[in-house]
């Protein structure tokens, strides 16, 4: 059996930033606790993992797939020309030294990589090894978890000072409501950030959250930690750093997963064939966190899927929590959102009890929803919609 890990589902808080189109999370940490590595199992990509440090320079990123029982089953029973699974994106980005937050090592560059994810897989080092240094020289995770959230509370800390000068300047002069609360919470989050903690783990109301999703927070952005152990560890259960990690991020991360995983054992699953990792993991009682790691990257982003299905394809549609079917088929494509006339919809769970679409029109569960329908994980829709009308003032040339 793997090492117990932390990452029940806990009570969720609304997410403060705002991303686009594309969600990504990013992995960070000090140089050589494992990230590169990680990513390598992640994807086909292969990026420099050797033993020194700044040996990622750019970030790289890549898809990686979201495994989907439900996803399965449709492909098996509609055995379409094309099949498309969730994917999750993620980005390799360089590590982090004592200092980033004031230009050290590779600074701001580092910084502005981690700005441009929307959540963070925070790898840390539960292992010696003398080949492998550590910038810091010993290998201490907990002093590592210090560093790098204080360099992140510290760049915060400097940005929205320059956002609460002004604004405070500019109400000296001119009374503004909307304004006067955008400073209030600015002074809020100055004062959380100064205590020492996250903007992730505040108390946040749904008009506070407004103010702060459009602003460059790193400490606002969804945490899921990764402990990277040796391989007797993992398969012993036993590694001296698993326990003070969990204490640390129960302190001052509370809403944050740990998982811990294993790099050298995962690359060696990877180099086997399925029968051969089917015999060892069963003989060792364990298995591989790649699976749990990236479903714990996209949960932690609020993310779910809907499924389109059909003899020409089925194909998975990330969204987030709480998106409405307008969105939902905006994702598809703009002109679906535009033009919404109703989301066709049957729960997958009644799609496979029952076998086919016509039997769950039959037993009464084929629903049609409209505008203001919240879009749940595993629906299978068909959208109605009208096309959109042609510029009549459009001539051929």
């Amino acid at each position: 059996m793997p090492p117990k890990d932390d990452s029940k589902k806990k009570e969720e808080k609304p997410l403060l930033g705002r991303p686009g189109n594309t969600v990504r999370m990013g992995l960070v940490g000090m140089p050589n606790v494992g990230k590169s590595s990680l990513f390598n199992l992640l994807s086909a990509l292969q990026v420099p993992a050797e033993a020194y440090p700044f040996c990622t320079i750019d970030p790289t990123e890549t898809r990686v797939e979201v495994s989907d029982e439900r996803y399965d089953f449709l492909c098996k029973t509609f055995k379409p020309a094309s099949c498309v699974p969730a994917f999750l994106r993620v980005t390799d980005i360089a590590g982090l030294v004592k200092g980033a937050s004031e230009g050290k090592g590779l600074g701001n560059a580092f910084l502005s990589h981690i700005n441009a994810v929307d959540g963070i897989y925070h790898v840390l080092r539960g292992f010696a090894d003398k080949a492998v240094e550590h910038v810091e020289g010993e290998v201490d995770p907990v002093r590592d978890l210090d560093i790098i959230h204080n360099e992140l509370r510290q760049k915060d800390l400097a940005q929205m000072k320059t956002i609460e000068e002004p604004l405070a300047r500019a109400l000296r002069t001119k009374k503004d409501k909307v304004k006067e609360f955008e400073l209030e919470t600015i002074r809020k989050v100055l004062a959380l950030l100064e205590s020492g903690k996250d903007v992730r783990d505040g108390d946040w109301n749904s008009k506070e959250a407004e103010v702060l999703a459009p602003l460059p927070l790193l400490t606002a952005k969804p945490v899921v930690y990764l402990v990277n152990i040796l391989e007797k560890d993992f398969l012993s259960l036993k590694n001296k750093w698993l326990a003070k990690i969990q204490e640390w991020v129960k302190a001052n991360s509370p809403s944050s997963p740990v998982i811990p995983f294993s790099a050298i054992l995962e690359s060696k699953l990877k180099a086997m064939d399925a029968e051969e990792k089917k015999k060892f993991l069963e003989e060792q009682k364990t298995k591989s966190m790649v699976n749990k790691i990236i479903h714990a990257g996209y949960d932690s982003l609020r993310l779910i899927h809907y499924f389109t299905a059909g003899e020409d394809e089925v194909k998975c549609w990330t969204v987030r929590k709480g998106t409405l079917a307008p969105g939902a088929a905006g994702v598809i494509h703009s002109d679906f959102e535009k033009g919404f006339i109703c989301a066709e919809t049957m729960a997958f769970a009644d799609f496979k009890e029952l076998g086919s679409e016509s039997a769950v029109k039959a037993g009464g569960k084929y629903r049609k929803e409209g505008k203001m329908y919240e879009v749940q994980d595993g629906d299978i829709f068909n959208f109605k919609f009208n096309a959109p009308k042609q510029d009549a003032k459009k001539k051929d040339k």
